[in-house]
């Protein structure tokens, strides 16, 4: 009767729990290059979930009635389909919002260390400076342009601004480098989707989802099983069986 007074459960109490463990696992894999430290923290998180939600199932909710299930479901297909999503997020956040591809091509391309050359210690010399544009002050407009040029608010006349891109000082238009900074991201992000998706699939063909050992002990169990039953029926016909017989001779008298 104690078991009547705790909280019922149905066919969809697990669903609250699954959906929990899908929007950690969503957060955690397709974020992890902007918050590396995620999976880490979603450990910790889990080893206190595992014993609270068995305290829970344990003490606080009836006791569910054991059915048969193949796998966990529609459940696969979401996780699978937010693995691919995390790869592609992933990729967008390294090749486009870092800097380590503008890094590789001002090293190769336009750094001291370009074509080979090895003048300084240093490949990444400069890089800073190379990954600024000018703009004249000159160029502002009217209800933007500073009233004094700067010379009462900074102390010195502003002739030209710097800033984050990639721009000719004339007319403003986009570089040669940028260019290939933009392609160099582009074939980063193929490149790394193709390589992680195969290294993922590849992994999942490697392992099963049902280990050996589970599907030996389960071949074990229905072998002897069937050795059981016939052994019960050796010798002796089945009620079934013998039925048929009967009413077979029956017929042909």
């Amino acid at each position: 009767m104690k078991n009547y007074s705790l909280s019922s459960i149905d066919s969809f109490s697990l669903f609250n729990e699954f959906l929990e463990m899908a929007i950690q696992y969503s957060f955690t894999t397709i974020f992890v290059a902007a918050f590396p430290l995620a999976p880490l923290l979603a450990l910790v998180n889990n080893l206190f979930e595992i014993r609270l939600d068995a305290r829970k199932m344990l003490l606080l909710q009836r006791r569910p009635i054991p059915r048969k299930g193949k796998d966990i479901g529609i459940w696969v297909k979401i996780l699978e389909a937010v693995g691919v999503l995390a790869v592609i997020g992933n990729g967008l956040v390294i090749a486009i919002t870092s800097d380590f591809i503008p890094r590789l091509v001002y090293r190769y391309e336009y750094g001291p260390c370009a074509n080979g050359h090895n003048a300084v210690d240093n490949c990444l010399m400069g890089y800073v400076n190379n990954s600024l544009s000018v703009f004249d002050t000159n160029d502002f407009d009217n209800s933007t342009r500073l009233k004094d040029n700067g010379s009462e608010s900074v102390g010195f006349p502003v002739k030209y601004c710097r800033y984050r891109d990639y721009r000719t000082g004339d007319d403003y238009e986009y570089t040669r480098q940028f260019w290939h900074i933009f392609a160099a991201r582009l074939g980063f992000l193929v490149l790394f989707e193709n390589v992680v998706i195969s290294i993922k699939y590849i992994a999942a063909w490697f392992v099963p989802d049902v280990p050996a050992s589970v599907e030996n002990q389960n071949l074990k169990q229905t072998y002897e099983r069937l050795q059981k039953e016939l052994q019960m029926t050796n010798g002796k016909i089945p009620d079934n069986q013998m039925h048929n017989r009967c009413r077979y001779q029956s017929t042909t008298v």
